[in-house]
């Protein structure tokens, strides 16, 4: 079941069409990749989910009716820019977030004490905004975001600023956001990221979408018939029961007792004849296909080589 379905979405501005005919699906319950380099068109999008802006042409859903005003409630967004008032005291300003997504401020309290012991500034209560660090201030707008609860979680960039351990806590959190039941969309540069917690994406470039899909499906679709072989035994009598049958891409490596090869194999069907001389000519460890990243796929995709 679908949570978001963006149709035919348009957006012109002077001299600029930010997004051309965009459509994408967005499953309840995944973590979504929202990709392409700046300017692409990511942020405008963004904006016109949030209602913050609507499209010249197109339409969103969420669920199976068209996105309406009140649904800002079932919304949370953590945008790229951060927007927290320097000269107010850290619980006083999540309080006054809370309250504008509804919550009574009896019940902001109780929620967003559990969850500054949970990131572990509980003593930042009664700090002013201008005294934290930029990671330590985009901690407190993380927790603003998920405080109410919402289905519709959307995440801008939320790694800028922080160090590798806080970044896995943040990883850690948006998985178990996920896993009860929120929605996800995760708009980012960070191609790791991508293939650490995305299950499905999509990527934007000059406006349009030029690929959707499972990150795993879109990894093996994208594959080039690159193979490791790890072996033990002649290097001279591996390469020479290859030859013909695939083309041998670099010098062995040696990996403790064992060296490897990588591969290029023409086409699948070739692959077990592949396997079968290998295996005759040496003590044959492992034969492994070289799956692509989704970083080597967002260069060739931007770069029309896809």
């Amino acid at each position: 079941m679908n949570l978001l379905t963006v149709e035919h979405v348009t957006k012109q501005y002077a001299g600029h069409k930010a997004l051309d005919d965009v459509s994408l699906t967005i499953p309840k319950g995944s973590v979504y990749g929202l990709l392409g380099p700046n300017g692409a068109g990511k942020t405008t999008l963004i904006r016109i989910i949030n209602r913050i802006t609507a499209p010249d042409a197109g339409r969103v859903l969420l669920g199976d009716r068209e996105i309406a005003p009140d649904d800002v409630y079932r919304i949370g967004y953590l945008p790229e820019e951060r927007g927290l008032y320097k000269k107010m005291k850290v619980g006083e300003q999540a309080v006054f977030f809370a309250r504008l997504k509804g919550l009574s401020r009896r019940e902001a309290v109780v929620r967003l004490k559990q969850w500054f012991v949970k990131f572990g500034i509980e003593g930042w209560w009664d700090k002013k905004i201008e005294e934290l660090s930029k990671g330590m201030a985009q901690k407190v707008q993380f927790i603003v975001t998920v405080l109410h609860e919402p289905e519709l979680l959307i995440f801008d960039e939320p790694f800028s600023g922080f160090d590798p351990i806080n970044a896995n806590l943040l990883k850690d959190e948006i998985l178990a956001l996920r896993d009860k039941g929120a929605t996800i969309i995760f708009s980012t540069h960070n191609m790791s990221s991508v293939e650490e917690i995305c299950d499905h994406i999509t990527l934007i470039d000059k406006s349009h979408n030029i690929l959707s899909g499972n990150v795993d499906e879109i990894r093996r679709r994208h594959g080039s018939n690159i193979f490791e072989v790890a072996y033990r035994g002649d290097e001279a009598a591996l390469r020479a029961a290859l030859t013909g049958r695939c083309e041998i891409l670099d010098g062995a490596e040696e990996q403790s007792v064992y060296r490897t090869l990588r591969l290029h194999v023409g086409d699948d069907a070739g692959v077990r004849a592949v396997i079968a001389a290998a295996n005759g000519a040496v003590d044959l460890r492992s034969f492994r296909e070289i799956i692509p990243s989704m970083n080597d796929i967002f260069i060739r995709a931007v770069n029309g080589a896809l």
